[in-house]
């Protein structure tokens, strides 16, 4: 009969993991331990699969993505599995394993340090960066490799996929002004995210470029990109009467239709982001912002395994296009 791993950590008396730690040298592991495991392993003949001479290697062949919500809500959200997708086209390709972590914001230090201390992947791909991310900031000085699919703020040495997302708001927000609009409400959320910080700060631009004044009566910002936040805007800003409404997720434009269309009320322009078949499919058709989140995550996969591989040189950062996608609700 084969020998396998759980039989030597049974006879050693120590973990599974614990063998897969000596197989992969990790200096975490008593000089102690790492001689009784390998006696064993000797005295057994186990001969380690795939994996465990990967691990015997430092590598594990395994990249480590970490989104930043509960799977309900990741997997609820196409763009989350637009980018899964991508990611998991190129792990194909380059013959690498994926190994997801779900959770909270709060949770996410917690899921960091799993992967990037106890050697289980070689890798880690960040589905979201914030203003200030403290988490970004120790992986940086930790020097374990990673890749963020979001602008970094103020840290220039990361890799990382973006859209230029200020530029996509902008030409929204000045398409809408050029067909006359003067009150743009902005329906947002995740304020901390660059992505939001981003597409708010195109918005303002292309008000001041055109001699419109800002006002913060018109701005909304919720707690998650879905129907709900798009509801909750439209309670507070129904009243000030915008004619077009930009709103940073597909789902969030849902929310502001489905509410424009329960009161019997329309706003002349409504834009989302993402360009999912949930807007296609409303009443009106949602115009939408393509930012090719299959792009986007297969080139954070390919920035990454190259940095692994050792192929990296001079750039350090992708920049995905984005397409307005006009329908019946962009007039």
């Amino acid at each position: 009969m084969k020998v396998t791993i759980n039989d030597v950590a049974r006879e050693v008396g120590v973990s599974k993991a614990t063998v897969s730690r000596v197989l992969s040298n990790n200096e975490r592991i008593s000089e102690e331990t790492r001689l009784k495991v390998k006696e064993v392993i000797e005295r057994l003949g186990y001969k380690p699969n795939v994996m465990a001479r990967n691990l015997a290697r430092n590598q594990t062949k395994t990249i480590g993505v970490i989104l930043p919500m509960d799977a309900s809500v990741s997997f609820g959200n196409p763009i989350f599995t637009q980018m899964m997708q991508g990611i998991s086209m190129y792990a194909q390709e380059k013959h690498y394993f994926l190994m997801y972590a779900f959770g909270k914001e709060e949770e996410e230090e917690h899921n960091i340090d799993e992967f990037s201390q106890n050697g289980i992947v070689d890798g880690i791909i960040i589905l979201k960066s914030e203003v200030n991310d403290k988490t970004i900031k120790k992986l940086r000085e930790s020097g374990f490799p990673f890749v963020v699919i979001g602008r970094p703020g103020r840290e220039t040495s990361v890799l990382w996929v973006d859209n230029d997302n200020f530029g996509a708001t902008y030409e929204i927000a000045e398409a809408m002004i050029k067909k006359g609009h003067k009150k743009i409400a902005f329906v947002g959320a995740k304020q901390k995210w660059t992505v939001s910080k981003d597409r708010l700060e195109g918005y303002k631009r292309a008000l001041e470029v055109h001699n419109i004044s800002y006002e913060e009566k018109l701005i909304y910002h919720g707690e998650a990109f879905n129907e709900q936040t798009g509801k909750e805007a439209m309670d507070l800003l129904i009243k000030e009467s915008p004619t077009a409404i930009i709103a940073t997720d597909d789902l969030i434009a849902v929310g502001v239709n489905d509410y424009l269309n329960k009161i019997g009320r329309e706003v002349k322009a409504l834009v989302g982001f993402n360009n999912t078949m949930l807007a296609a499919y409303q009443k009106p058709a949602l115009a939408s912002v393509e930012i090719y989140g299959e792009r986007l995550g297969y080139a954070a996969a390919k920035l990454l395994v190259e940095q692994l591989e050792g192929y990296i040189k001079d750039h350090m950062h992708a920049i995905i296009e984005t397409k307005l996608i006009e329908r019946e609700s962009f007039n």
